[in-house]
């Protein structure tokens, strides 16, 4: 019964840190020109956002300019519509956000550096990629 107890708890425990590993976000530089940025497929653990931030070379998130609705598990082909222009050679952070600790479910309620619907984080970082716009 305690090999069986054991080899429960770590199966449980793989579990749990595959599905922390797979998430992540895909996508390429391309072209903004039609207002919306693509990932190319997003990995989630639960409901959530796709939120695209502005950045720089610092790398650090900067303000929100859009943002998808995700679903738990694999997303493909998310495309954000864009709130603001973007032009050529800028830097768009995408990034996963999720649905917890706002008012609303289903409502995009995230300000920068707010708690409601924030960023997701495993181990500590964001789950995040960088791209260019072309």
């Amino acid at each position: 019964m305690r090999t069986f107890s054991i080899a429960l708890a770590l199966g449980l425990f793989t579990a749990t840190a595959s599905a922390h590993a797979m998430q992540a976000v895909t996508a390429s530089d391309q072209d903004m020109s039609d207002g919306t940025v693509t990932a190319d497929k997003v990995m989630a653990d639960a409901n959530g956002w796709l939120v695209i931030h502005r950045t720089g070379d610092d790398m650090k998130p900067g303000p929100v300019i859009g943002y998808a609705p995700l679903k738990a598990g694999e997303n493909t082909d998310v495309a954000a519509i864009l709130q603001e222009e973007v032009a050529s050679g800028d830097k768009l952070m995408l990034m996963i956000h999720g649905e917890d600790g706002g008012m609303s479910t289903g409502v995009f309620e995230y300000t920068l550096g707010a708690k409601e619907d924030g960023p997701v984080r495993v181990d500590g970082n964001l789950v995040m990629t960088v791209v260019s716009a072309k």
